[in-house]
């Protein structure tokens, strides 16, 4: 007697949308990577393109700013999220308010964020250092010091992607049964022994969520970085994507197509291994 309730017939629109829009184009990068191509022709060079890209002047700084971007906006958004979530998870009376102002840049076009914030993080013009010079302090230049450029980058980034962050938290924090916390405080527990030996145990799930999202999120950047630095000054926000994009634009497609083929591999080989660790953890736990 054939046990089945639903047809396998049904995988077949699935798989045939992964195939055309995923897979399809997955295998040609792969190809195009290995020629010299434009709209209308293709010639086929092997390995020249990863060679090239190899030799790229500024390749080195630029996966060391991907690398610094991805780690530290995974970490901020990690841990300012869950302090976040952990005090909107109270009976604070605006805390819907709240989360929706928290969560609200989120749905903002990322290339609009970083244009208003490139204003505002004018050296002299600027909302920001017009506010700190009220109160007696001269603003840096946020986005023309080399040394700072990034960071400042990083700090709208986390501005604009806490609201997620803060989402998949709330959503952990409001599954955990009223009860645990009743019965710990039966037993004379308080709000750090709660956070200790309740939240922070039943959110690893949630933080785990949190930290793939950001960091795959922080290799894969492009859009903030380019609209308020455009990769400078000089290559002090240099990342990955924007050295990808500027070979595109400058016609070299084949190259740019290995070098899109080696993020996804920098991306694979850091993010996979990463998420093995976690949910191991989260089993053990």
């Amino acid at each position: 007697m054939d046990k089945r309730i639903y047809s396998k017939w049904l995988v077949v629109p699935s798989v045939l949308v992964y195939g055309i829009f995923f897979l399809l184009p997955t295998l040609l990068s792969f190809f195009f990577s290995m020629t010299i191509w434009n709209l209308t022709e293709w010639h086929f060079t092997g390995f020249d393109n990863f060679l090239m890209f190899f030799r790229e002047p500024s390749l080195l700084i630029s996966i060391q700013n991907t690398l610094i971007y991805a780690v530290l906006t995974c970490v901020s958004k990690t841990i300012v999220a869950l302090l976040v979530a952990i005090m909107l998870a109270t009976k604070l009376p605006t805390r819907n308010f709240l989360r929706s102002m928290i969560f609200f840049p989120t749905i903002i076009s990322t290339v609009a964020v970083g244009i208003v914030f490139s204003s505002m993080m004018h050296p002299s013009r600027g909302l920001i250092n017009s506010a700190l010079a009220v109160i007696g302090i001269q603003g840096p230049d946020w986005l023309g010091n080399p040394n700072l450029a990034l960071y400042s980058v990083i700090l709208v980034d986390l501005w604009r992607g806490i609201g997620m962050a803060m989402m998949i938290y709330l959503a952990g924090i409001i599954a955990i049964p009223a009860e645990y916390g009743e019965a710990l405080a039966v037993d004379g527990g308080n709000a750090l022994d709660k956070f200790r030996h309740i939240t922070l145990p039943l959110l690893r799930s949630s933080m785990n969520s949190v930290i793939i999202l950001s960091f795959i999120g922080g290799l894969r950047s492009f859009d903030l970085i380019w609209a308020m630095t455009g990769g400078g000054p000089g290559f002090s926000t240099e990342i990955l994507s924007s050295l990808v994009y500027k070979q595109y634009i400058s016609g070299f497609y084949g190259l740019s197509t290995a070098g899109n083929i080696i993020m996804l591999a920098l991306v694979a080989l850091l993010a996979m291994p990463l998420q093995a660790w976690l949910t191991k953890r989260e089993v053990e736990l």
